[in-house]
């Protein structure tokens, strides 16, 4: 299953909807023409209640789409949506986003660094989260904006001093993240967060996707495209640290919540190390896509000057 939140476009309301036959399904909406559907889908609007609620609401949201294909038309105007008739929102607004550095080894090489003997662990700032199709305005403050191809993976419950074997079981699913670094400011301060979390430097989405739907999630490919060229391309199967350790080990010290993103890190092919560097500018497009959980696009804008 694929889960968003979304808002028809000139409209302000949030919806929550899943995607089927590349439409988008308002929840609630279709939930209010289906006569079993449980009452609380009848006003859902975000997935994070779909989150806390945990797998009890998928089989509901299921049967909610199922029931729909039987007695219903998919395409019904009251609750479905071709996709570029919408504005993407974060998928889910977490309480934090966790992101690891250096987690694949031929990145912290083209950046003349050893691979990390423990993960290297930063936060990208709540003021940083943007969305599926959301600009991504270059900061007057910064010269050097950068991009990142990255998986996350969005906890699904309380996780706390977790074990290996079973971290896998506190994912409710996994989306994209583009984390965005402003690469003249996280240099020159000599850490990381303000460079990696100026305004809208963390586009997430579009969809969440159910770990039930992802076998092994170290055998999904990953790219990063910038105006339709491949700048990064690599495998999950590459991280350093994998997601059940990477959950296990900050767990031991950071409870992790419903909700919560972890960004695991990027592989090689970031603009800051080519040769000569490529960095993003006003009118680029730059392209997440891993197999199987769909692409996440940003248009780059030029600074705004504040009001």
């Amino acid at each position: 299953m694929k889960l968003t939140q979304f808002k028809i476009r000139g409209t302000t309301p949030q919806r929550l909807g899943v995607l089927v036959d590349e439409r988008l399904l308002d929840v609630a909406a279709l939930a209010r023409t289906v006569a079993r559907a449980p009452n609380w889908l009848r006003e859902a609007t975000d997935t994070l209640a779909v989150i806390k609620r945990g797998a009890e609401t998928l089989a509901e949201i299921n049967a909610l789409v199922t029931e729909a294909r039987e007695g219903a038309n998919l395409k019904d105007e009251q609750f479905s949506f071709a996709l570029d008739a919408v504005e993407f929102l974060p998928p889910v607004v977490p309480g934090k986003i966790l992101a690891i550095g250096r987690n694949y080894v031929d990145h912290a090489i083209e950046g003349g660094e050893a691979p990390p003997a423990a993960p290297l662990i930063f936060t990208k700032l709540p003021n940083s989260l943007s969305a599926h199709n959301a600009p991504i305005v270059l900061p007057a403050i910064s010269s050097q904006v950068d991009y990142e191809a990255e998986l996350a993976v969005v906890i699904g419950r309380k996780c706390k001093q977790v074990d290996e074997a079973a971290a896998l079981d506190c994912v409710f699913g996994y989306t994209l993240i583009n984390d965005v670094s402003a690469r003249d400011l996280q240099f020159g301060d000599g850490q990381w967060v303000r460079g990696k979390s100026l305004d809208g430097f963390a586009p997430l989405g579009p969809f969440i996707t159910t770990r039930d739907e992802i076998a092994d999630v170290h055998a999904l490919k990953i790219e990063g495209r910038l105006n339709g060229a491949v700048m990064q391309s690599s495998t999950t199967g590459k991280m350093i640290f994998r997601v059940p350790y990477l959950i296990s080990h900050i767990s031991q010290g950071i409870t992790l919540e419903p909700g919560d993103v972890i960004a695991t890190g990027t592989p090689e092919g970031v603009g800051i190390f080519r040769q000569p560097p490529v960095l993003l500018k006003a009118g680029d497009v730059f392209e997440v896509t891993i197999e199987r959980l769909g692409t996440l696009r940003n248009t780059v804008v030029a600074a705004q000057t504040a009001e």
